[in-house]
């Protein structure tokens, strides 16, 4: 049940929020490295590149976290946000070949799938009455056009109304648009007449696209995924956005990547969560990689939240990052850990090694421990409640 609700713009911010940043920021003598941007800030001065590289150059990695949790706080306070989720990826069979990719498989290798919509029926029932969301992101099938996700959404719809659907990703409608022969838009409007909720944000990668011919060649190039975002928007299709880093991206790329997004959200607010994730070396084509550390991965994250204002909410995607840094990252700016997940094929066969038996008592736990509130929500960030654990049942002593 419901305890409170939020427009999908506010998205559980508090309406003061700037004004409560700018009362406490004054009561913190901050470095002379940090003071200028704070002087911004508390000018309402819109942070630049220039200062984004600041940013990401801060000697101290403490007072950045302390500025970015401050940002955190006053958007939100000690909330920290979970919800009921499970990913079922429907194919890996793609007609594109990223360097980075552990998930792709050509059509005839022995390991390739394509879920029918019976099948994936059959694997959501699994999860049903646990979950309130299906995410679904896959590889570009050749010959599936918008009929067979508006056929399998209407089906879900049908089947688990209780279930929102958060699914394919830019590159994905893009795919589906030019098999179907359709525009963006009318793609976009017939998945969401037959039910998709919103877009995930995966497939930015970095947006640059001297970077992109590089990692992702042949993907949607950078202004592609930023006016399909667009489109969704306009439509009343809220969605994500991400950043993957670590790879051969320099600190400018990040910023300017980052402020693209910042200015696409300002003119749609349609953007509810950004969602910045590392590079996973294992099973991947991209031996030239950087790799990032535990400290860079805290970086991004705190440097995110200082720089986008305009967007809600910033994840520490657990399922790549595992749980004991997404918890670290409730500190330095994150506020948001994804969900209980139950099975993820993408970001393990990538290498990560995060639990995938997740329950929300054990997602409470890990917000606890970062000492924030555990708020359950639904996938548009309109609908909350905090969590609270049952109690442990007393057993009684044997006779």
């Amino acid at each position: 049940m419901t305890e409170w609700s939020s427009t999908s713009l506010l998205a559980d911010r508090d309406p003061e929020w700037r004004q409560v940043l700018k009362s406490n920021l004054r009561q913190i003598d901050w470095s002379e490295s940090l003071q200028g941007i704070v002087d911004k800030i508390l000018d309402d001065k819109p942070l630049t590149k220039q200062d984004g590289l600041s940013l990401f150059s801060e000697p101290n990695l403490f007072e950045l976290g302390q500025l970015a949790l401050l940002h955190k706080k006053a958007m939100f306070g000690e909330r920290a946000y979970f919800n009921s989720n499970v990913h079922i990826n429907q194919t890996n069979i793609c007609v594109l070949a990223c360097r980075f990719c552990a998930f792709r498989r050509g059509p005839k290798a022995d390991d390739a799938y394509a879920l029918s919509i019976e099948n994936y029926l059959e694997e959501l029932s699994k999860f049903s009455p646990y979950v309130n969301e299906v995410h679904s992101v896959g590889g570009l099938h050749p010959e599936w056009t918008v009929d067979h996700y508006a056929d399998l959404f209407r089906r879900i719809r049908s089947e688990h109304p209780h279930i929102s659907i958060k699914a394919l990703t830019a590159v994905e409608v893009k795919h589906l648009a030019q098999l179907s022969n359709l525009t963006i838009k009318e793609t976009l409007l017939r998945l969401k007449e037959s039910g998709l909720t919103s877009l995930p944000g995966g497939g930015a990668e970095i947006l640059d696209d001297d970077v992109r011919a590089i990692i992702c060649n042949g993907k949607e190039s950078s202004q592609e995924y930023l006016d399909i975002h667009q489109t969704a928007h306009e439509i009343g299709l809220p969605s994500n956005c991400t950043m993957l880093f670590g790879t051969i991206e320099t600190a400018t790329q990040r910023v300017e990547h980052i402020l693209q997004l910042r200015d696409l959200a300002s003119q749609t607010n349609g953007f509810q969560c950004f969602v910045p994730y590392p590079f996973l070396p294992d099973s991947t084509r991209l031996p030239m990689a950087q790799l990032s550390t535990g400290q860079e991965i805290l970086r991004v994250i705190a440097v995110s939240r200082i720089l986008m204002d305009t967007i809600p909410h910033i994840k520490a995607y657990r399922m790549n990052i595992g749980d004991e840094l997404a918890e670290l990252a409730l500190q330095f700016g994150a506020d948001d850990i994804d969900g209980t997940v139950q099975q993820e094929s993408i970001m393990h066969l990538a290498g990560s090694t995060a639990p995938l038996n997740h329950d929300m008592q054990q997602l409470s736990k890990l917000v606890r421990n970062a000492g924030c509130i555990p708020i359950k929500r639904n996938t548009t960030y309109t609908e909350f409640e905090e969590y609270v654990a049952p109690k442990p049942i007393k057993r009684l002593p044997m006779a």
